[in-house]
């Protein structure tokens, strides 16, 4: 059974709960719990877990005695247990009241044949469940998932290499460092490593901070079922706890939008800006936590109004553009998000040694004007990234009309060192110099009312000589 087979199974077990009325993400945490039992049982990986709380507990019972072992299991496993299945089990509970329902959900993952699913992996099987979670309205967890396509995108134009130290300040599910992890991986040849350098990649790589409870938990089963001891911290970036997170090689990121609750400022006091708006708090941390060597490079998706925000808007941008060389911004299209409607870009920069004039001219990809509607019918394939990856990597290719390039000197001629530039003409709006010459239009009517007029006058009179003709 592959492992699209088995996402689609288990998706579709959460019908099982919903008279228990447990949401979608409440379906996923509590799979976690299950799944992590299960998978750890496949791969013989459950020697953290002490035996009476393994998968075969719960298997060998059922109704009422099987609904009291699990939520002990639950218990026990965040008390008792350490490294990781002590955090993936931290403050565990659960929303299934129905024993039945509990023991319909273990009894069907018990029945699936695992083999082909070992084989692809095990963790491209937890990230096919994230990302049907995600594409689900209704769960909400859109909001803190980035489509796989794009991460990989990114993830392969900032390109990753043995011994860089990387970083996602709102990790989410963990997928950028999943991606990037995977990069290196399928570029380096991980059995000639030293000791050392083994050590680097297993444990100091990938690093992650998530502010959501739940999805922090999310993020370590991803990470462990990737074979990835990454360190992932649940707390606030934009916190002075998070100020030690720095120097970083690589960053790749997709912060969230909007403003932080009850208007309340970032409390780091090594950022020069402190604004309630996120986005711009959260590019602040990015670029400082660059480590400034002239090779430190960041992508990151921000939304339109990073762009062109005034006041501390313009400030982060100068900023941004005097720490580092802001060399692509690409302009993505709407729908690929949850949030429907919100216009995002992808922002590439490369932190500089100095802190004064790093950028000297920006290029633009716009993927947005006169593309297809993307959405759950039309899904963001990585061959729509085919034209920009190309002009990307190599300059001399940049010829298409969704090209364009703008100095430093031209951007400082726009209000507040705007960048909301590089957008094509759109094809659905009328444009002006499109539109006839008035005046001509104008007398073009009268000439033609003219004539009307008297070709009416002429059916009068032959009318009336009719008429009189009588």
């Amino acid at each position: 059974m592959s492992t699209q087979d088995i996402v689609q199974k288990l998706w579709n077990l959460c019908n099982v709960l919903r008279d228990d009325g447990i949401t979608y993400h409440q379906y996923v945490t509590e799979l976690t719990y299950i799944l992590f039992l299960k998978m750890a049982d496949e791969t013989g990986a459950d020697k953290d877990i002490p035996e009476v709380y393994r998968w075969g507990s719960l298997t060998s019972r059922s109704g009422i005695d099987l609904k009291k072992h699990y939520y002990t299991l639950l218990s026990k496993l965040g008390e008792e247990s350490v490294g990781r299945v002590a955090q993936i089990y931290a403050n565990a509970s659960s929303s299934i009241e129905e024993p039945k329902n509990l023991e319909k959900i273990i009894t069907e993952i018990d029945k699936l044949d695992w083999y082909e699913a070992k084989e692809e992996g095990l963790g491209d099987l937890y990230e096919g469940l994230l990302e049907k979670n995600a594409n689900e309205k209704k769960s909400g967890a859109g909001q803190y998932f980035t489509p796989r396509v794009l991460i990989d995108v990114m993830t392969e134009l900032i390109k990753p290499q043995l011994g860089d130290k990387c970083f996602d300040p709102a990790c989410g599910t963990f997928g950028f460092m999943i991606a990037a992890n995977r990069y290196v991986n399928a570029n380096n040849d991980m059995y000639a490593l030293s000791d050392r350098q083994a050590d680097f990649q297993q444990n100091k790589a990938f690093n992650g901070v998530e502010l959501v409870h739940e999805t922090h938990r999310l993020a370590l089963m991803n990470a462990y079922l990737h074979n990835m001891n990454a360190n992932i911290t649940l707390g606030d970036s934009l916190a002075q706890s998070a100020k030690g997170l720095k120097d970083f090689d690589v960053i790749l990121t997709n912060p969230p939008f909007g403003t932080k609750k009850g208007g309340e400022r970032a409390t780091r006091d090594d950022i020069s800006f402190q604004t309630s708006n996120k986005q711009l708090n959260f590019l602040q941390v990015i670029y400082r936590s660059l480590k400034a060597d002239g090779k430190a490079r960041c992508a990151v998706v921000l939304p339109d109004n990073v762009l062109f925000a005034a006041g501390d808007g313009a400030s982060v941008r100068r900023e941004l553009m005097n720490f580092c060389n802001l060399h692509t911004i690409l302009r993505l299209p709407t729908g690929i998000f949850y949030a429907q409607g919100v216009k995002t870009n992808v922002m590439f920069f490369t932190r500089g040694t100095t802190e004064q004039d790093n950028t000297t001219e920006v290029a633009f990809y716009d993927m947005r004007t006169n593309m297809d509607s993307f959405g759950k019918t039309r899904q963001l394939r990585k061959s729509d990234f085919a034209e920009f990856v190309a002009g990307y990597e190599d300059p001399p290719k940049r010829t298409g009309e969704r090209w364009s390039r703008f100095t430093r000197e031209e951007i400082a001629k726009n209000p507040d060192d705007s960048l909301d530039l590089g957008l094509i003409r759109d094809d659905s709006i009328v444009d002006y110099d499109d539109l006839p010459d008035p005046v001509e239009s104008g007398e073009e009517a009268i000439a033609n009312l003219e004539e009307a007029v008297d070709l009416l006058k002429s059916v009068v009179r032959e009318l009336r000589a009719l008429t009189e003709g009588k």
